[in-house]
């Protein structure tokens, strides 16, 4: 499929694979993706990166290409290890991190419970602030065999309308498809209830706190239209960051790679440049 991202190179974390991409040169840039996303979310937005900055970016464990498996631990309580693994892993200090919906409780966790040190951060709508959990999420929390084991059209059909629901602007086929693939099959239908079935909001709760504490430069962008995460969750979210910069995006849902990516890209540029 063309416009794709290459993830060629695999780690493996605690004996399972996690597969990611390095492109471009120049100081660290890191991508880290939400949920039920994969990196291919940045597939725009990376090579941009790329033409001045060291960018790497990986598919969170369990989810795109990385390895899914049956009694998998996909929660947030790992995925801030699995970063810190790779920061080592790459030997890079000090990055610059883009992080999105679950990629940034992510980044968070781990600057706050691994020590892991950014030069800035830069937020889009991030699971950050309670309460978060669409109906959906909640109900399939309580119901995850049942949702598993349902037939592959109808899976196929809640996924794509659950998709549909992160975008301000309907999603065409091809870009679906992109977005849906890594879920689809028996492997990756599992792996697509298992991941919401762990969702839980005591991995934000334990964090939160320590949002004030945050040392490097910290920059929020919100889409205005976010039907998954309301905007107020990121005004509360920028109160608690003294210095943060936060900027609603019109026109945006809550995955802006899709909607706005120019809003993104012109971020990276006005922020972390001044942050050099």
């Amino acid at each position: 499929m063309t416009g794709v991202l290459f993830l060629p190179e695999s780690f493996e974390f605690d004996g399972q694979t996690v597969r990611y991409g390095v492109i471009g040169s120049g100081e660290p840039m890191v991508f880290v993706h939400g949920t039920p996303f994969s990196s291919q979310v940045w597939r725009r937005i990376a090579p941009i990166a790329a033409r001045t900055r060291r960018v790497f970016y990986f598919d969170l464990l369990g989810y795109g290409m990385s390895e899914q498996r049956d009694g998998q631990d996909v929660s947030l309580g790992v995925q801030n290890r699995l970063l810190a693994a790779l920061l080592k892993h790459w030997r890079i200090d000090r990055p610059d991190i883009v992080a999105h919906d679950f990629g940034g409780a992510t980044a968070l966790r781990a600057a706050l419970l691994n020590g892991c040190e950014y030069r800035s951060l830069l937020l889009i709508d991030p699971v950050a602030v309670a309460p978060w959990g669409s109906p959906f999420v909640r109900h399939v929390r309580q119901h995850e065999a049942a949702f598993a084991g349902v037939p592959a059209y109808i899976h196929q059909a809640m996924l794509d309308a659950y998709l549909q629901g992160a975008v301000h602007r309907p999603l065409d086929a091809q870009t679906l498809r992109i977005h849906s693939s890594p879920w689809t099959g028996a492997t990756g239908q599992a792996a697509f209830y298992r991941q919401i079935a762990q969702m839980d909001q005591r991995y934000t709760d334990e964090v939160e706190p320590g949002y004030g504490t945050l040392r490097c430069p910290v920059s929020i962008l919100w889409g205005e239209e976010d039907g998954w995460i309301p905007i107020e969750r990121g005004e509360a979210l920028a109160a608690m960051i003294p210095g943060a910069r936060f900027t609603r995006v019109a026109g945006s849902g809550h995955l802006m790679q899709e909607d706005a990516p120019e809003a993104i890209v012109g971020e990276l540029l006005a922020f972390m440049q001044s942050e050099a």
